[in-house]
């Protein structure tokens, strides 16, 4: 039984792993390459490295498959990625109830932009690569926010559009995500997949929901689950 709550003005969103149904943006780009960061990526989650040496190094690995790379070809390399069931639904019911959506990840803005796009967000950012004029990727990433930093950004984004935290809720599914909240907000984990996510929800004492389904988290926006 989810205790009553009031609706927020904002509802930020990470997006790998809650408004779609992939754990990570660039998980589905190894997928596609047949190539495994695991390490750098548990090396990553510890701190010891930056997120522009994690985005280079799977660049790297990437290019040592195929060299040169397209836009295009990581931009397909999305196609067979879903939804999370009842997205569209949640975030409609959101916005008929006038919330402000956002979507604030650190995964790749070629995909994070079709999604924002798909379910007309009112904002996001997300992070990137660089490719030169004629569409090829470089050997850099573009970090337009650190992944165990999102809470920056999301102070600056009620900053911009005048609102409080206390009418913020913030939704992530990893123990990176705890960082989007901020002060005075609300934040709630969504189906973490990693058992360290499940502990670091737990020690921080978030509600967490573990239905694959967005429409779980409406009671948690102070919207009844069935319109």
């Amino acid at each position: 039984m989810t205790t009553s709550f009031d609706l927020p003005s904002v509802v930020v969103f990470d997006c790998d792993g809650v408004l779609v149904d992939a754990v990570s943006s660039w998980r589905t780009l190894h997928d596609s390459f047949g190539t495994d960061n695991a390490l750098n990526l548990n090396r990553f989650i510890r701190g010891e490295i930056s997120d522009v040496e994690f985005m280079r190094s799977d660049i790297q690995l990437w290019k040592a498959v195929r060299q040169p790379i397209h836009r295009d070809e990581l931009f397909r390399a999305y196609a067979g990625v879903k939804l999370m069931p009842g997205a569209r639904e949640a975030v409609s019911r959101l916005q008929e109830a006038g919330v402000f959506v956002a979507i604030v990840s650190a995964g790749v803005d070629l995909f994070v932009s079709s999604i924002a796009s798909m379910l007309k967000v009112d904002d996001w950012i997300a992070n990137g690569f660089v490719f030169d004029d004629d569409g090829f990727l470089t050997d850099e990433g573009v970090c337009r926010l650190h992944a165990s930093g999102k809470g920056e950004v999301i102070s600056k984004l009620l900053a911009m559009h005048g609102f409080e935290a206390a009418s913020c809720v913030s939704v992530g599914d990893s123990e990176m995500d705890l960082s989007m909240h901020v002060e005075g907000s609300r934040f709630v984990g969504f189906n973490p997949s990693r058992e360290s996510s499940q502990t670091a929800f737990a020690a921080a004492g978030v509600p967490v929901v573990v239905e694959k389904d967005l429409r779980a988290l409406l009671p948690y926006f102070g919207l009844d689950r069935e319109a």
